[in-house]
């Protein structure tokens, strides 16, 4: 546990310093295609949740959850990528991943978790860390929580994950990992360790704006990235 904490403490300290610096870390459009990469050499895959015509949850004051995803999934990529661990970001942009050949927005949706699906299967070493943001029709809620697919390995790193927002971040969190549903197509149709991260409630009036705070989104996705880091080295 001392452990853990100090490497969750480091790197915090290292997102302040890179915010600080510029943010450089995890500039769009730099990561390389997944064409790029031989399957070893992949450790992670990093899901921005969403994108283009869908934009997934969305705020009463109008906040979309697609752009909050894809910066906190630049940020974990870029803090993945400091400490050596080669990622795959599944999306660098704003875009939906679907077919040409699909049409209607429900189209677009299937076809894109498809792919994403395929494309995440063809790296089966490859831990998936899939990034979105809850909602709920009552405000009170808020905090993140870590959500595990159905494989090895999955529960354990979606533990770690969680007990590094508790620690570093939300001290007044009680929430536990949970087993994903069966309803979340990506995260029980590929075979890797896989996690999910609602990293906070768009319902919430004060958690929508630290969402939105580049800051926030820094150290978030150091506490996200350092359970990883932890749960790897272990």
């Amino acid at each position: 546990m001392k452990k853990r904490r100090m490497r969750t403490g480091g790197l915090l300290l290292l997102a302040a310093a890179v915010l600080t610096a510029g943010a450089a870390l995890w500039r769009a459009g730099k990561a390389a295609p997944a064409a790029a990469y031989a399957p070893e050499q992949v450790r992670w895959i990093v899901d921005a949740g969403h994108g283009g015509e869908d934009g997934g949850a969305v705020s009463p004051s109008g906040v979309v959850e697609s752009g909050i995803n894809l910066e906190i999934a630049r940020r974990v990529d870029g803090i993945l990528g400091f400490y050596g661990e080669p990622a795959l970001m599944l999306r660098t942009e704003d875009v939906s991943l679907h077919d040409p050949e699909a049409v209607s927005l429900r189209e677009k949706k299937a076809s894109d978790l498809h792919n994403r699906a395929e494309t995440v299967s063809e790296y089966p070493e490859a831990t998936l860390v899939s990034i979105h943001q809850n909602i709920f029709q009552q405000s009170r809620y808020h905090g993140t929580q870590v959500f595990y697919a159905p494989t090895g390995g999955s529960q354990e790193l979606a533990q770690a994950i969680q007990s590094a927002v508790q620690t570093s971040l939300q001290p007044d969190n009680t929430r536990e990992s949970k087993p994903i549903p069966e309803t979340v197509y990506l995260m029980n149709h590929v075979p890797n360790r896989a996690v999910l991260v609602e990293c906070g409630f768009l319902s919430n009036p004060e958690e929508e704006r630290a969402l939105q705070d580049p800051a926030y989104q820094t150290q978030l996705a150091a506490a996200v990235a350092a359970g990883c880091l932890n749960h790897a080295g272990e």
